[in-house]
């Protein structure tokens, strides 16, 4: 193949001889090739000696970011347990996360519309909220379990 590639190549005599080609112009392709092999090896030799550095670089940044990560959890997981301390739940509940908002949303609501409809019915005073909030969340158990609030968790 690589004869009758040289035997069509623009160097070469239409009657088939050899190709007239110098190695002087063989050379500078071959020198290149070579350069390029010793810069890639170069090149490669530095990035050994690097990466251990590197490795270990990474390797503190992943434990910085996953100390992050926990700490962001835990933080969340307090702020979860803080909300279901608030929201009235039924001894039954075993709620996940986002079955704890939808149940503070919709507690959040029925605040409302108990504060709306029995603003001017009830005025209680400060030494009774202990009470109050009893009273709440009775009333919200009862309103979740006649399903006024029109859906599932």
């Amino acid at each position: 193949f690589s004869s009758l590639m040289a035997d069509m190549s623009p160097h070469s005599s239409c009657g088939g001889h050899e190709s007239q080609t110098t190695s002087g112009s063989e050379e500078p392709r071959g020198r290149k090739r070579r350069l390029e092999d010793e810069g890639e090896e170069a090149r490669l030799a530095k990035a050994k000696k690097k990466s251990p550095r590197r490795y270990e670089e990474l390797q503190q940044a992943r434990v910085l970011a996953n100390v992050r990560e926990r700490q962001r959890t835990q933080s969340l997981n307090e702020a979860f347990t803080s909300l279901r301390k608030i929201v009235p739940t039924l001894p039954s509940d075993k709620l996940s996360k986002i079955q704890t908002l939808k149940l503070a949303i919709r507690y959040i609501d029925f605040l409302y519309q108990v504060l709306d409809t029995d603003a001017h019915d009830q005025r209680l005073s400060s030494s009774c909220t202990y009470v109050a909030h009893e009273r709440l969340s009775y009333a919200f158990n009862v309103w979740r379990m006649e399903g006024a609030w029109g859906g599932h968790l």
